[in-house]
C-alpha cells in the first residue's frame, strides 16, 4: 500500500517545485542609485490627517525614480507606498514602500523598504526587508538623503 501513496505525493511535490520557477541566480550585491521625486499633491497624497497635529498623518506615494535629479532625468522605477508620521515630538516617520524596478538590468524586479525616517537626520538608513524579480526574498539596506523637500537621493545595497 505504501507505493501507491509515495507515487502521488512524489507527483504533488514536484508539480510544487516546477511551479515556483526556475531558482534566482546569485549575485554577490547590487548597489542602485536613484532620485525620487516625492511631490505632495501630485506623486504622494495625504491621505489621512492625524487627530493632534501633525502625528498620525498618512501620505501614499507612488514616486517616480530617476537617474539624475532633475525631473527630466530617465526614468528607472517608481517608489509605491507610504509614509506615516509616526512621533508625536518630531518629524518621524514610518516608511513601507516598494521600489519597483521598470529599465536597466533588474526591470520587472522590486525591492520592499520599511523603516524609520528621522527626517531631522542628513542621512537616514531604511532596511530591505524582502523583493521579488532577481530580488527574491533580498536583503540590505538604503541610505536616503534629502536634496530639497519634493527630491531625495536613494541608495540601496542589496543582496539578492
Amino acid at each position: 500500500m505504501a507505493p501507491k501513496v509515495f507515487v502521488p505525493l512524489c507527483v504533488v511535490v514536484l508539480t510544487a517545485a516546477l511551479a515556483a520557477g526556475p531558482p534566482v541566480a546569485d549575485a554577490a550585491s547590487a548597489h542602485l542609485h536613484f532620485y525620487m521625486h516625492d511631490v505632495l499633491g501630485a506623486s504622494a497624497v495625504q491621505v489621512v490627517r492625524g487627530p493632534r497635529g501633525m502625528f498620525g498623518n498618512t501620505v501614499v506615494m507612488d514616486d517616480v525614480l530617476t537617474e539624475g535629479p532633475a525631473a527630466t532625468s530617465s526614468v528607472l522605477g517608481r517608489a509605491q507606498g507610504q509614509y506615516i508620521v509616526a512621533s508625536t515630538g518630531s518629524m518621524d516617520l514610518m516608511v513601507t514602500m516598494n521600489v519597483v524596478l521598470s529599465s536597466g538590468p533588474f526591470a520587472g524586479s522590486s525591492v520592499t523598504v520599511v523603516g524609520r525616517d528621522d527626517t531631522g537626520a542628513a542621512v537616514r538608513e531604511l532596511t530591505v526587508v524582502g523583493g521579488t524579480g532577481q530580488f527574491r526574498m533580498a536583503r540590505g539596506y538604503v541610505l536616503w538623503r534629502t536634496i530639497r523637500p519634493d527630491l531625495l537621493e536613494l541608495d540601496v545595497y542589496v543582496n539578492p
